[in-house]
């Protein structure tokens, strides 16, 4: 399937590629498509790809015969294996009810445990009700940013006692993605995480801290995990981490960096306080 960009490019509200993730405006062109589409079904990272941090193989890969590409719209179709599988159809521009259709076709094709669709609306659209949405946002660096949060320390710097205290912390953040961050910790080589302590004891964590080049070539800080104890929340530790984190990007060369937040919850509300730019909403719709 030979993608026109002309066709492509109006409809896209959000700049999200399949299989990548949101990518820079200024870096969104037909090659970040064509790219995925021609590394499908060869389980090899594109070399801009984030998700080579975590694997030696791409799970997630376009279905090029299935791509169904008009002036109008163009619905993407992509399949993991991952679990018992998933079928996502991206949707650029109008057609849920077809991309829906489109979607539990290929999962029985492929069968596949779970089928969605996956929408966007730009900065200024309200997000549709009822289905999981997050906000994808930019930070911009200029000048180097200053780091005054002294109550953030690279874990690695801490005495041993407090740095073991990680792996309880992690479990009880779970969900938040800390115990798969704690297991490559162990078995890999991921960059510094920063933490705060209280009593000598982990009790808020964001990382790993890391950069990669992007298609176009401009360094970004790529996403980390990133998260305080219940108990430990309202003190102010989340900012200090979250500047702390972008210090850090600033000081090793980053010149952005693009997150996804769940819209409204405690780190969409602490982004949108801290300025970053807005870029759009991406919805996703289990079938």
């Amino acid at each position: 399937m030979r993608l026109k960009w002309d066709w492509l490019q109006p409809v896209v509200a959000v700049p999200y590629v399949p299989t990548i993730g949101p990518v820079h405006p200024d870096a969104l062109d037909l090659g970040l498509f064509a790219d995925i589409v021609r590394a499908a079904g060869t389980g090899t990272f594109l070399p801009y790809d984030k998700d080579q941090r975590w694997s030696e193989h791409k799970d997630e890969t376009v279905l090029p015969d299935a791509i169904e590409h008009t002036s109008v719209r163009t619905l993407i179709p992509t399949l993991t294996r991952r679990g018992h599988g998933t079928l996502t159809v991206y949707i650029y521009g109008p057609g849920h009810g077809d991309a829906a259709d489109l979607a539990a076709k290929l999962a029985a094709d492929h069968a596949t445990a779970t089928a969605r669709v996956i929408t966007f609306r730009g900065p200024n659209d309200q997000p549709p009700a009822g289905t999981a949405v997050t906000r994808v946002q930019l930070r911009q660096f200029g000048q180097a940013q200053s780091d005054k949060e002294g109550s953030v320390q690279p874990l690695h710097g801490l005495p041993v006692p407090v740095q073991a205290t990680f792996a309880a912390f992690a479990q009880r953040l779970t969900s938040d993605g800390f115990a798969f961050l704690h297991h490559q910790m162990q078995v890999g080589t991921v960059g510094p995480v920063l933490a705060v302590t209280d009593a000598g004891r982990v009790v808020g964590a964001i990382g790993p801290m890391e950069t990669m080049t992007d298609s176009a070539g401009a360094i970004r800080l790529l996403p980390q995990y990133f998260g305080v104890l219940p108990e430990h929340r309202g003190h102010g530790h989340g900012r200090a981490l979250w500047r702390a984190a972008m210090a850090w990007g600033s000081a090793h060369g980053a010149g952005y960096q693009l997150l996804q937040t769940e819209t409204g919850g405690p780190s969409d509300r602490l982004c949108q306080s801290e300025g970053l730019r807005s870029l759009g909403f991406v919805s996703v719709t289990k079938l």
